[in-house]
């Protein structure tokens, strides 16, 4: 093998940190030439003007190419990719065809959260079950749908991330392992808007906002993809679903039996759009709110619950400081509990219900 070749190899393992893919696979790489004394040149494309990742790319790329036995030096020029370049990328991320990659025939576990009113914890929760199944090896991937009262941004450290555009296909943000996307990432500063902005929107808008979430961004091939809906039984709950009725739900409440008894009805939409009920998570468990609301949902739902997490001054802390506690404070016993919800919805294979394997007997 040439050094070139070498050299062209090693770039394999140079990893772009928002599609999450080799540059040799991403046609980043241009051109690799190396001389009779070892000197490298490299030309790579980027996927857009301004790309927020080049210095990083670039950093990368000339340390792969110095790691290389026999090179050096290593002169590293960077462009940026043609339209007609960009647009053959994106298509080929897509596999071709702009559609919704989570329905069906996906292998991807899709978990709706949901709570049957507010302020029961549930995008603190949604957000450490996401960063924990990160932390175990999973492709984890995280939809903000409560349109209106986002949050999981503030709560994952990435509230002032923009997404990435790359012609039509969005780019989303990671935190701690975790790609996610929220409305809170495309409101415009400079129009006034920030996170204390209301969206003022309804149904049809909140509809394809969600089904845009779900086709335009790119989030690859995912172990897990969670959703976090807003409470109730409303819109976006109703459209999530339709568009994704194979979707499993988790279903989040107090112990208090008023929030247990709204809870049920969260649970009893999905079973009337076809989804199937995973568990209950019990939150904010101990003597200040009583007990016994997880235990009455899950036995009128007909699901396990999955755990009670107890009050924690951390988890509430972490959630404030953009600092999930399942990573800043895993011996804490609310991350103790979130903890091993996660290792229990890790330790489920990929969902291969209703997929024609392509074998047959013999």
């Amino acid at each position: 093998m040439s050094l070139a070749d070498q050299v062209t190899a090693a770039l394999a393992s140079v990893i772009d940190p928002e599609i999450r893919k080799p540059i040799t696979e991403l046609d980043m790489v241009d051109s690799v030439a190396v001389d009779d004394a070892g000197q490298a040149s490299v030309a790579i494309k980027l996927t857009i003007v301004g790309c927020p990742a080049a210095d990083r790319i670039e950093s990368d790329v000339r340390a792969a190419v110095m790691g290389v036995p026999g090179v050096t030096g290593a002169e590293v020029s960077v462009s940026v990719m043609t339209p007609e370049q960009r647009q053959a990328l994106t298509e080929r991320l897509r596999g071709g065809k702009r559609a919704m990659p989570f329905g069906p025939d996906s292998l991807t576990r899709v978990y709706a959260v949901t709570s049957g009113k507010g302020g029961v914890g549930k995008s603190t929760l949604t957000a450490n079950l996401a960063v924990a199944l990160a932390a175990r090896g999973l492709r984890v991937g995280l939809v903000d749908a409560d349109v209106h009262g986002f949050s999981i941004p503030g709560i994952l450290g990435v509230a002032g991330a923009r997404p990435t555009r790359v012609g039509e296909m969005i780019l989303p943000p990671v935190a701690f392992g975790v790609k996610v996307v929220s409305i809170g990432m495309f409101l415009d500063p400079a129009r006034g808007q920030g996170p204390s902005s209301a969206v003022a929107w309804r149904g049809p808008m909140l509809h394809r906002t969600i089904q845009q979430f779900l086709t335009d961004v790119y989030f690859g091939d995912l172990d897990v993809l969670l959703l976090d809906l807003p409470p109730g039984t409303g819109d976006v709950a109703i459209s999530v679903g339709q568009l994704l009725p194979n979707a499993e739900v988790l279903v989040v409440t107090t112990p208090q039996t008023a929030a247990a008894e709204v809870a049920v009805r969260s649970g009893a939409l999905a079973a009337q759009t076809g989804q199937r009920v995973y568990g209950v998570i019990e939150n904010m468990s101990g003597e200040l709110f009583g007990s016994g609301g997880g235990a009455q949902v899950s036995a009128e739902l007909g699901a396990p619950l999955l755990g009670s997490v107890p009050l924690s001054v951390p988890l509430r802390v972490g959630g404030d400081e953009g600092s999930p506690i399942v990573l800043s404070a895993p011996d804490d016993p609310a991350a103790q509990v979130m903890g091993a919800i996660a290792a229990q919805m890790a330790s489920r294979p990929r969902n291969l219900a209703g997929r024609r394997l392509g074998v047959a007997p013999r």
